[in-house]
């Protein structure tokens, strides 16, 4: 069992930045893809972004190419999607995803374990 815990949401201006973190704990392995999804209130949730376990793979929704970047860190079995240029519409509840092989997909029916998620609010 893999056990995700996202952290770093909160309410910020439009135009600034956050940095979300998923740390993974329990039955981890550095070889998984993980991956970042939100849900905005009343709507379903989407793809954000994703990155292949040794992280040389990345794909990313159209909507926040270019102001989102996700990374990770192995040794510390931790994910981060650090969020700029934030804009109302980013407002959703964010979720951190893995899987249980190395390679990225935007189909959240191909992960395997999600975290709690963690809020954030882009006031304009």
């Amino acid at each position: 069992q893999v056990r995700l815990a996202e952290s770093g949401g909160g309410l910020v201006q439009a135009g600034g930045s956050l940095s979300l973190s998923c740390a993974a704990s329990g039955r981890t392995s550095s070889s998984t893809a993980m991956g970042w999804f939100r849900q905005a209130a009343g709507k379903e949730r989407e793809f954000v972004a994703a990155i292949s376990g040794a992280g040389s793979s990345t794909l990313y929704a159209d909507s926040v190419k270019g102001r989102f970047t996700i990374s990770r860190d192995n040794a510390k079995s931790t994910v981060t999607l650090q969020i700029n240029s934030l804009k109302p519409e980013d407002t959703a509840v964010y979720y951190c995803a893995s899987r249980r092989v190395r390679f990225v997909t935007r189909r959240d029916f191909e992960y395997d374990y999600w975290g709690q998620g963690t809020q954030v609010t882009v006031s304009s």
